[in-house]
């Protein structure tokens, strides 16, 4: 057997993944209030159990329900593997360090406002805000080098003040908002987590990706392009790349360009 395949049999991948799942479905049920919050205000708990009989009350439930040949929610269900696959590649990519906490936080968060900027178009400030407080303070704290206070302020400065400057040109010249606000504070986030550093790369890559996106989507829609399109899960994408090979994938980009001469 291959090594890498070796190495994710070990019981902290097994542990990672079984948290993954826990905070999935915590991560769904987030998703569910948020796509619609005139019921879940009413009551929450009523508005939880009603979610926890849709889904089943374990994580995982989802398998059962397809072995019995049952009617499977398929939010949740994508919601929780992909927070149990991205748990585990931090772990691999990261190992036990204090980052990795920050990064679990941060990874989680992600996939969550993705889901509900993809649902309802919407980055709600009480994730967004709240986590340019918790990367600035995790900034702070955080003995280990790389995440330092200033590199961090500067993320949040250069990530935000970029796209704000971006939709203020585009409001200046076409009278009509072409980024929401909620897109301005995820970068800010991302540069308050990631540092300074990681924002070039987050910008480069969410544009081309969301171009790329966007062309396969015309031919399926003749209306595409007056539609909103979400930029967050773009962004989402783009930062967590960034914390698995993002460094790799820069030196290659700028080796293509400034190669030097031997």
């Amino acid at each position: 057997m291959p090594d890498w395949f070796l190495s994710f049999l070990n019981w902290n991948f097994f542990l990672f993944f079984v948290l993954g799942l826990v905070c999935g479905r915590v991560g769904a049920f987030l998703v569910e209030v948020f796509s619609d919050v005139e019921k879940a205000g009413k009551n929450v708990f009523s508005f939880f159990l009603e979610c926890q009989n849709r889904w089943g009350w374990v994580p995982c439930s989802w398998v059962f329900k397809v072995v019995r040949r049952r009617k499977t929610p398929v939010r949740p269900f994508v919601i929780e593997l992909l927070m149990a696959v991205l748990f585990v590649l931090l772990f691999y990519f990261v190992g036990w360090k204090y980052v990795l906490l920050e990064y679990l936080i941060f990874a989680f968060s992600l996939l969550v406002v993705s889901a509900i900027d993809l649902e309802k178009m919407i980055l709600p400030d009480s994730f967004t805000l709240s986590g340019i407080l918790i990367g600035l303070g995790g900034a702070l704290l955080n003995p280990e080098t790389g995440r330092e206070f200033w590199p961090a302020l500067a993320g949040v400065l250069m990530g935000g003040g970029f796209l704000w400057f971006i939709a203020l040109f585009y409001y200046a010249l076409r009278k009509e908002e072409g980024l929401g606000g909620g897109d301005i504070k995820l970068l800010a986030w991302i540069g308050a987590v990631l540092t300074w550093r990681a924002v070039p790369f987050v910008i480069l890559l969410s544009c081309f990706v969301g171009l790329f996106t966007g062309v396969l989507l015309m031919f399926r829609s003749k209306n595409y392009l007056q539609q909103s399109i979400p930029f967050g899960p773009y962004l989402a994408f783009s930062a967590l790349l960034y914390i698995f090979c993002g460094e790799e994938l820069t030196q290659l980009y700028l080796s293509l360009f400034y190669m030097h001469e031997v």
